[in-house]
């Protein structure tokens, strides 16, 4: 188990090195270039999955589905220019806020 969570930033890299490869038998190489319908596609089939081991799988079999989502996410993240560092500045900046109080004054 990793001590920290650098392996989000070392999986970041890698996505971004394996985006752009010319190794073909890569599955992000493959899935960055199927596109946004593949890659939401494959969020909202590892969203349901998440949602499936929470309410009814052992929390080895969530965990692991929860580890997929966040692949794809990190994937979803490299193709549309967001960083872990932009996550991470929205999530600072809502610490000590209510979450009520957060979503409230969220624009839409």
């Amino acid at each position: 188990m990793p001590k920290d969570l650098s392996i989000f930033l070392e999986l970041e890299a890698l996505i971004a090195q394996r985006a752009t490869s010319e190794m073909e038998h890569s599955y992000t190489k493959q899935l960055v270039k199927k596109g946004m319908p593949k890659i939401t596609k494959k969020i909202g089939e590892e969203s349901s999955e998440v949602i499936i081991a929470a309410l009814v799988q052992s929390n080895d079999e969530l965990r692991d589905e929860i580890a997929d989502l966040m692949y794809h996410l990190l994937v979803l993240m490299h193709v549309k220019g967001l960083k872990l560092s932009d996550i991470g500045e929205v999530l600072q900046s809502r610490l000590g806020v209510s979450g009520l109080d957060e979503k409230a004054n969220r624009a839409h």
